[in-house]
Order: structure tokens, then C-alpha cells, then sequence
């Protein structure tokens, strides 16, 4: 997967099309994002020791992979992610600018 924990990505599928957030955690497996402020769904909780009194809770979800592009930090638009290999190690870089990410 091209995307890490702590891009900056932008929302380009979906309810949340057009939004920005920052990734904060990444399942490799199912190649899913779960990103701040981003795919907010309502959930029922019943009564427990957490939440005493129960009733409606936002919950965030994991967003697919496929439904976001990295924001490039330095010229700062969406853009694919493309890699170079430096010294035997695998850098990204910025199909736009061609700058290191």
C-alpha cells in the first residue's frame, strides 16, 4: 500500500468527497484507511459501564484505499505516488512534482 500513518489525503469517492483528513491508522490487509473526521457513522450503543447512559455514538470507519489520493506536502495537490530506488531503498515521490514524500 502506497499511503502511511500521518499523510495528508483527500477524499475523492464517496459522502465525504472533497474532504481533507490525515490518515491514522492502516489496515494492510483489507487495504482500508481509518482517517480523522472522515466516514462519521451513528451507531446505537446500549447501557454499560462506559456509557452509563447510553444512546447514539459517532463512530469512525475505515475508508478504502481507492477512494482517496495523497496530498502532496510540497506542491500541495492530490496527486498518484510513484517510487525510486536510491541506495537499495524504495523512496516515494510525487507523480506531479517529482519531489521525494
Amino acid at each position: 500500500m502506497k499511503l502511511k500513518k500521518g499523510d495528508k489525503v483527500k477524499v475523492i469517492y464517496g459522502k465525504d468527497k472533497g474532504r481533507e483528513g490525515t490518515v491514522e491508522k492502516v489496515y494492510r490487509k483489507s487495504k482500508k484507511l481509518l482517517i480523522t473526521g472522515i466516514n462519521i457513522f451513528k451507531r446505537h450503543v446500549k447501557k454499560s459501564d462506559k456509557l452509563p447512559q447510553g444512546g447514539i455514538v459517532e463512530v469512525p470507519r475505515p475508508l478504502d484505499s481507492s477512494k482517496v489520493m495523497l496530498i502532496c506536502p510540497k506542491c500541495g495537490q492530490p496527486t498518484r505516488v510513484g517510487y525510486i530506488i536510491e541506495k537499495n531503498k524504495k523512496i516515494r515521490i510525487c507523480k506531479k512534482c517529482q519531489s521525494k514524500l
